[in-house]
C-alpha cells in the first residue's frame, strides 16, 4: 500500500532511506559531558558518561575524572510529550497558522499570505486549511461570510480549526456542499447560528469533514517528517500520539523504519474511524523491539473544549447559565466501550475536560477495571500494575471524584499549558468555587505520577514552556499570570498553591510519560539498560539552576537531541 510513498516523497524534500541506513558504529560509543541528570536512583550522583550499545541502548553510565573527552554541557533524559497530535501539528506547520490572530482582518491576511505560497490551494480539491482561530479576539463567533469579506477570499473553499480544534469554522464555498437546509445540531455537537452560519462544534463537525478532501499517504509523509523534525529541536524523544485511525497506524508502522523521517518515538493511541465507536475488526497492536512506535491503547472522547462551552459540566456554565456543555457519548455507551476494548486488552485513555465528563470517565473505567481484574476487591493494584488506563486533560475533576482517582488509580493526563492558556477566562466560565476546589489540580494529583504533556499543536509543543506553566503557573510567552480575582497580566503565580517543583516538573516529562507507556526504566532516564535518548543543554542551563530562576526555561535552548544513540538535531548557534 505503502512502496510508492517513499519514491514520490523524496521528489517532494523527503529523503527516501529505509531500513536502518544509517546503525550505530560495530563498536559501542562512549560520551562524557560536563554534568548529567539521570533521573535514577541507581546511577552514582557524580556520573558524567555514559556508552550507548550498537542497539541503541545505554550499556554502562559512570564517572570519568579524565577531562580531555569531555564534552561541555549538561544532558538530560530524552523528554517526552505525554499528549500531543502528529498528523495535525505536521498539518499546521504546513497551513495556516492563526495563532495569536487579534481581527478577524488579520485572519484574512493570514490566509492570502499563505496563498501567495501555495496559489494551488482553494479549491474544491485543495481547501485551504488553518487552525489557530480564538472567537475571544473577535467578539464574537466568526461566521462564513467573513472569509467572504475580501475579494481575493471570495469563492475560496476554506476550512479553519479553532484554537482547540474543537470547532470548524468554513467558507460559504464549504457551506454550498452541505446538505440545505442543515440539519439540526447533533447530539453532543453544535451548528453555531448565531451571528451565522460557518462554525460547527465537536459532534456537528463531521457534516464538513465529510466533504473535505482528505490528505494522502504522500501529503501526510510531508507532515510527519516536518513535525517530528520541531519536535526534536525542543528536545523530544517520544511522544503520546492521542489519536489516529487505523490506516494512519499502519502508514506509521510503514514509515518507523525510515530514521531520516520517523525521529521521535510513538506510543499512539488508536482510535476508530468513526468516533466513539467499538472496531474490533480493524484494531491492531504494534509492537517493536526497538521501541520506535507502540499500539497497545485507544482513544475515547467524552467532551468537548472549556474555551467554546462545550466541555461538559455537572453545574451550568457561570458565563453562560443557559448549557451544561455537550457530552460527546452518553455514559452508558461510554462505559460499554471502556469495557470492551479494555477486554480485548487496550489500555483506554479517556478525553475529559468539564467534570461531568470526568465523572463519567472515572465510572467507565471502574467497571472496565471491575471486567478484566481477577480480584474485584483490589482494582488498584490491577489499575497501576497492569492496565494504567487514563484520563486526557483531567481539568476539572470534583473533589469526590478526585478521591476516587486516588482509589482506583486512575492516571491524569495533564497539559500544564492549558492551565496557563484558560486562566484569562477560567473564572467566567467557571466561578470561584469550582476553580479554588475542582479545576486545573497538578499537585493534588501529584501521588498519581501525572504524565505531562501539550496537546500540540493546540499550544506549542516545547516542554521547557510547560514546565514553567507547571512551575511557576504563569503563561510562559508572557511570563505573566491572572489573580484570584480575574485580572489578566499581573505578576502573580495563579493557584501556586498547584504549582509543580522542578524535579516534579521535569518527571512529568520523562518518567511519568515513559510508565504511562509502559516503559519505565527504559525511557525518562540515564541508566544502564535505558533507550539511548537524551537532551543537551549548555551548561549554564543545568538543571540545578532552574530552581534558581524558573524564568530561564522560558529562553532556554536545546542544544542537541539524541534518538537510539543517534543525533537528530544540532542548534545553529
Amino acid at each position: 500500500m505503502f512502496k510508492s510513498i517513499l519514491s514520490i516523497s523524496a521528489a517532494a524534500g523527503v529523503a527516501a532511506v529505509l531500513y536502518n541506513q544509517y546503525p550505530l558504529d560495530s563498536k559501542s560509543q562512549t560520551y562524557c559531558y560536563t554534568s548529567l541528570t539521570t533521573l535514577s536512583a541507581e546511577v552514582p550522583e557524580n556520573a558524567n558518561c555514559f556508552t550507548v550499545a550498537r542497539d541503541g541502548t545505554l550499556s554502562k553510565v559512570f564517572s570519568s575524572s579524565t577531562e580531555d573527552n569531555v564534552i561541555k554541557g549538561h544532558v538530560i533524559p530524552g523528554l517526552w510529550d505525554g499528549h500531543g497530535h502528529l498528523l495535525m501539528y505536521g498539518e499546521m506547520l504546513n497551513s495556516v497558522n492563526l495563532f495569536g490572530a487579534q481581527s478577524l482582518e488579520e485572519v484574512r491576511a493570514r490566509i492570502k499570505g499563505y496563498m501567495s505560497v501555495h496559489p494551488e490551494a482553494g479549491t474544491e480539491k485543495e481547501w485551504i486549511r488553518g487552525v489557530g482561530w480564538d472567537q475571544a479576539a473577535y467578539g464574537r463567533m466568526p461566521v462564513a461570510a467573513d472569509l467572504d469579506a475580501d475579494p481575493e477570499l471570495k469563492g475560496k473553499y476554506i476550512m479553519l480549526d479553532r484554537i482547540d480544534v474543537h470547532c470548524n469554522w468554513v467558507s460559504p464555498a464549504v457551506l454550498a456542499l452541505l446538505p440545505n437546509p442543515l440539519p439540526a445540531s447533533p447530539v453532543g455537537g453544535e451548528i453555531v447560528t448565531d451571528p451565522g452560519l460557518g462554525v460547527f462544534c465537536d459532534n456537528a463537525m463531521p457534516l464538513v469533514t465529510h466533504y473535505w478532501p482528505k490528505p494522502d499517504a504522500v501529503k501526510k509523509t510531508l507532515f510527519i517528517k516536518s513535525a517530528m523534525a520541531e519536535l526534536n529541536k525542543v528536545g523530544l524523544v517520544g511522544m503520546h500520539d492521542a489519536g489516529n485511525v487505523p490506516g494512519d497506524l499502519r502508514l506509521f508502522e510503514y514509515l518507523a523504519d525510515n530514521k531520516e523521517i520517523w525521529t521521535v518515538r510513538m506510543y499512539a493511541m488508536m482510535e476508530c474511524d468513526v468516533r466513539n465507536t467499538y472496531c474490533p475488526q480493524d484494531a491492531i497492536k504494534i509492537h517493536r523491539d526497538d521501541g520506535m512506535l507502540s499500539v497497545r491503547s485507544v482513544k475515547l472522547f467524552g467532551d468537548g473544549a472549556l474555551g467554546s462551552w462545550g466541555s461538559a459540566l455537572i453545574e451550568p456554565y457561570s458565563d453562560k447559565p443557559s448549557t451544561t456543555g455537550s457530552l460527546l457519548v452518553n455514559a452508558t455507551t461510554l462505559t460499554s466501550l471502556a469495557t470492551s476494548w479494555a477486554s480485548l486488552g487496550y489500555q483506554v485513555n479517556i478525553h475529559a475536560i468539564g467534570d461531568r465528563a470526568n465523572r463519567n470517565a472515572i465510572d467507565a473505567l471502574e467497571a472496565a477495571l471491575k471486567t478484566t481484574c481477577s480480584n474485584p476487591n483490589n482494582l488498584h493494584t490491577c489499575q497501576t500494575q497492569h492496565n494504567r488506563h487514563r484520563i486526557e486533560h483531567s481539568q476539572i475533576i470534583s473533589p469526590s471524584d478526585q478521591t476516587r482517582l486516588f482509589e482506583l488509580g486512575i492516571i491524569p493526563s495533564i497539559q500544564p499549558t492549558h492551565a496557563t492558556s484558560d486562566m484569562s477566562y477560567a473564572l467566567s466560565r467557571l466561578g470561584h468555587d469550582r476553580l479554588n476546589t475542582s479545576a486545573y489540580r497538578m499537585r493534588s494529583l501529584l501521588p498519581l505520577s501525572p504524565i505531562l504533556g501539550s496537546d500540540f499543536p493546540v499550544e506549542p509543543p516545547n516542554p521547557f514552556a510547560g514546565m514553567y506553566a507547571a512551575i511557576a503557573r504563569k503563561n510562559p510567552a508572557t511570563g505573566l499570570g491572572v489573580d484570584v480575582d480575574g485580572n489578566n497580566g499581573v505578576n502573580v503565580s495563579w493557584y501556586a498553591q498547584e504549582a509543580l517543583d522542578v524535579m516534579q516538573a521535569l518527571k512529568g516529562f520523562t518518567l511519568s510519560p515513559a510508565r504511562g507507556a509502559f516503559l519505565e526504566g527504559k525511557a525518562g532516564v540515564i541508566k544502564e539498560g535505558a533507550l539511548a535518548d537524551w537532551v543537551v543543554l549548555d551548561e549554564e542551563d543545568a538543571v540545578g539552576e532552574w530552581e534558581g530562576d524558573v524564568e530561564m526555561l522560558r529562553r532556554l535552548r536545546v542544544r542537541e537531541t539524541w534518538v537510539a544513540g543517534r543525533r537528530v538535531y544540532k542548534r545553529d548557534d
